[in-house]
């Protein structure tokens, strides 16, 4: 789009994608200091050990892992390996698909995502739900899935996963 071309933002809008620029800075900041001081741990981590502990399956697909995050697999590998190395997930051969391998959580696995839920869900509640009445909880509802499917129909949906 040439600069003329340009559909410049108005004062209004400005503010706004500034405050919301500033939210996308400092929430996940928040968010991992909570973790690492209640949990020690990484919110990659407490992700990886929800999306596990969630499923009605014991072990899970990397790439499914990847796709319920919206993760590109290279991410996700790396953070599977720290994982591993600090005994919360393990890996074995994919049995319908010998080139594969599945994880699951193992004993501390489950056991951290257990202690950490607590603490985390708390945070959650606290820092963005009781800040907000019902008639702005239903006003993200409803603009978020919005601005997440104008990031797929544009093209900027990371499709590595």
């Amino acid at each position: 789009m040439k600069s003329d071309e340009t559909r410049w933002l108005t004062e209004s809008e400005q503010d706004l994608w500034r405050t919301i620029r500033e939210f996308l800075w400092l929430f996940p900041s928040a968010m991992d200091r909570q973790l690492v001081r209640d949990s020690q741990m990484q919110s990659g981590e407490y992700s990886v050990l929800a999306v596990l502990s969630e499923a009605s399956d014991p072990s899970l697909r990397p790439a499914d892992v990847a796709q319920v995050l919206r993760w590109d697999r290279s991410r996700l590998s790396h953070l599977l390996r720290r994982m591993e190395g600090k005994g919360l997930i393990s890996r074995c051969s994919d049995e319908t698909d010998g080139r594969g391998h599945q994880i699951a959580l193992t004993d501390l696995g489950r056991e951290t995502i257990e202690n950490a839920a607590p603490s985390h869900v708390t945070f959650v509640r606290e820092t963005l739900f009781d800040s907000l009445n019902a008639t702005e909880r239903r006003a993200l509802e409803t603009a978020l899935p919005k601005i997440l499917e104008s990031i797929e129909q544009h093209g900027f949906k990371d499709t590595s996963c």
